[in-house]
């Protein structure tokens, strides 16, 4: 059978932008290629900090996070931060006592960084944390294995700013690990259930991300700016998700593969692999 097409007589649907960081909640990169393993990309979301209560910090409490520049090896094993300053703060990844941590509504076990790394942060923000590293054991951090690969559409982020009476709204609010062009507003959810292919590998579309407020934060800023859940509450609030306000799909790999800027998207049978890309 064909693949499903996206919209009917649609130009093809392409990755327009990737997404990653390699500490939960700093500054997004925008890699030009990357290769998605069974996780996920193995550098994105790598280290993760939590407080003295041992609860991860994310930009929702901490919106300077978002100006700080993370820069890791792959695999990760050394780690650099870039300060708004200009300061850097470098050095080799080793791994320290193993702690409880609250991550969401999980609890697990993961190991503490030792290095400068939590002392820079810390003095930073004005507040105690701690680096730690995301056990092997659970990938992809928010929603484990099954959420590996976040996904948008630039048509979802149109209609968003339609709703907000806005020209645009900047699509790094929402931290997903590919943005794509030509699939129509919100058809991404349509696709749950079913395999994409994007670019060599195929991903398994599971369900839909609830938002949360640090999508109100500006992504260069960290300031809050956008009252992005009124407005997702104006116009997706009645949208069946387990998550609240949902705003793209999440998945995991079924495929690993290299994924490219450009690349394109196609929807394949449920339970059907894609074929290989030619090179």
């Amino acid at each position: 059978m064909p693949d499903l097409t996206l919209v009917p007589g649609a130009e093809v649907v392409r990755t327009t932008a990737i997404a990653t960081t390699p500490v939960k909640g700093l500054a997004l990169a925008s890699p030009a290629t990357v290769w998605l393993g069974v996780t996920g990309i193995e550098t994105d979301r790598a280290f993760f900090l939590i407080d003295d209560r041992g609860h991860m910090v994310n930009g929702k409490a901490l919106g300077d996070l978002v100006r700080v520049v993370a820069d890791v090896d792959d695999p990760p094993t050394r780690l650099s931060l870039r300060f708004p300053d200009g300061s850097l703060v470098s050095g080799e990844v080793h791994l320290g006592p193993w702690v409880q941590v609250r991550f969401f509504r999980s609890e697990f076990a993961a190991p503490t960084v030792v290095g400068p790394w939590s002392e820079a942060l810390s003095e930073y923000c004005g507040r105690s944390l701690r680096l730690c590293r995301t056990p092997s054991a659970r990938p992809g951090v928010d929603r484990g294995v099954r959420g590996g690969v976040t996904l948008m559409s630039e048509e979802s982020l149109r209609m968003l700013a339609d709703a907000a009476g806005l020209e645009s709204v900047d699509g790094r609010r929402f931290r997903m690990t590919f943005t794509v062009s030509g699939a129509g507003p919100h058809a991404e959810d349509g696709w749950i259930g079913s395999q994409v292919a994007i670019g060599d590998a195929v991903v398994r579309v599971n369900g839909l991300v609830g938002r949360c407020s640090v999508t109100t934060r500006n992504p260069g800023s960290g300031a809050v700016d956008l009252p992005t859940l009124h407005i997702l509450q104006s116009y997706r609030g009645h949208v069946p998700s387990d998550e609240g306000l949902p705003f793209g799909v999440y998945g995991e790999v079924v495929r690993p593969g290299e994924v490219r800027v450009g690349d394109p998207i196609r929807v394949v049978d449920d339970g059907r692999v894609a074929p290989e890309r030619g090179r």
